[in-house]
This record gives C-alpha cells, structure tokens and sequence, in this order.
C-alpha cells in the first residue's frame, strides 16, 4: 500500500466494520426464516454495493489498477471522514446489538421476529441504513479516488431506494398498526423532529 496514512485509517475501520458484520452475522446465522420477499434484483444491488464498499477500496488500496481515477483531497477532507467513520461504526454496531436475533442480510424476519423500538429504533426506523450512509460518506472523504471513495456512496443510494419501501410494506404486513403506528412517530433515518427523547 503506497498512498496516503488516510488509508490506514480506512482500513482499520474497514476491519472493525466487517467483524462487526461477522459476530452478528454467526450470532443470527441458525435463526429459523419466517418470511423472506427477495427478488433478483436484489442480488444485483448487493452484489453492486458489494463491489463499491469491498472490493474497489481494497484494489485501491493494494494494486495500481484505480490509480486513473485519484483525485487530490481538500486537506480537511480525510479529518471529517475519520470522525464520520468514527460515528458510522458506532451507529452500525449499536443499530445490529439492538436488533439482536433479529438482524438478517436480506429483507427477511426470522421466526419470533419482534419490532424493535428501543436503543437506536426508538426515534429513528432504520439507523442501520443510516451508518450505512455514513460509513459510504466517510469512504469517499478518506480514499482520494472516485471509484474506490464514491462508487459505494451511489451504489448504496441505488439500495436504499429500491430496498427501504419494500422493507417497510414487508414490516406493515407482519405487524400491521403497530408499525404504521411507529412510522409515524420515527424518522426513516433520522429522528423525527419535536418529538420527545
């Protein structure tokens, strides 16, 4: 790896990220499948987001082959990204601690599956996605180059948007007023406004 002590830091935070993934992921694995609405089309979109948020910052990182695609950073640009890293691990993990046996990959509920609306859920729906975001923000701000930093910033985009209604349609039809009920009172990312802490 010959590019900037930037780098270092993503990488850190990229291992944190996925043994993050990994303990919930072997925690949930043997968790019976209630009900699962997957679609080819979210292979595809996985597979992209995959690609962007894996496999791009790693052959930049460790291979010439992006060197094309560098850009040079305003100098403030990689301290931002770090403290927003810092906040997109710490949202990431909190969000899947509180799901706990309820976390899956795929738009899916498990048997026993149960709303969430503590911790993280309390005021907002999805905060999963939410270190998503960010973690995808903080990956542009530390990689100086556009396919390795932005390339999962609009790949996720293209998840989220195709993803989240589908999600939410499933969860009204699992538990009906009681989720029309907290979508109303929570924001789809962030904490609805005026609403008491």
């Amino acid at each position: 790896m010959t590019k900037q002590p930037w780098n270092v830091v993503f990488l850190v935070g990229f291992i944190v990220y996925l043994g993050i993934r990994a303990v919930y992921k072997r925690r949930t694995k043997c968790n019976e499948r209630a009900h699962r609405r997957w679609h080819s089309v979210d292979n595809l979109l996985l597979v992209t987001v995959i690609s962007g948020s894996f496999v791009l910052p790693l052959l930049y990182l460790f291979s010439p082959w992006l060197a094309w695609a560098d850009y040079r950073l305003p100098e403030l640009a990689p301290w931002i990204g770090a403290v927003v890293m810092l906040g997109a691990l710490w949202l990431f993990w909190r969000s899947h601690a509180d799901l706990g046996l309820n976390w899956s990959q795929s738009l899916e509920l498990r048997k026993g599956h149960t709303l969430i609306q503590h911790g993280v859920y309390r005021r907002t729906r999805h905060p999963m996605y939410a270190s998503i975001w960010l973690w995808s923000l903080a990956q542009g701000l530390l990689l100086a180059n556009w396919l390795a930093g932005w390339f999962s910033f609009v790949a996720f985009a293209v998840l989220y948007f195709v993803r989240t209604p589908r999600e939410e349609v499933m969860m009204c039809e699992a538990f009906g007023e009681e989720y029309r009920a907290y979508m109303r009172r929570t924001g789809r990312l962030f904490p609805r406004r005026g609403e008491p802490s």
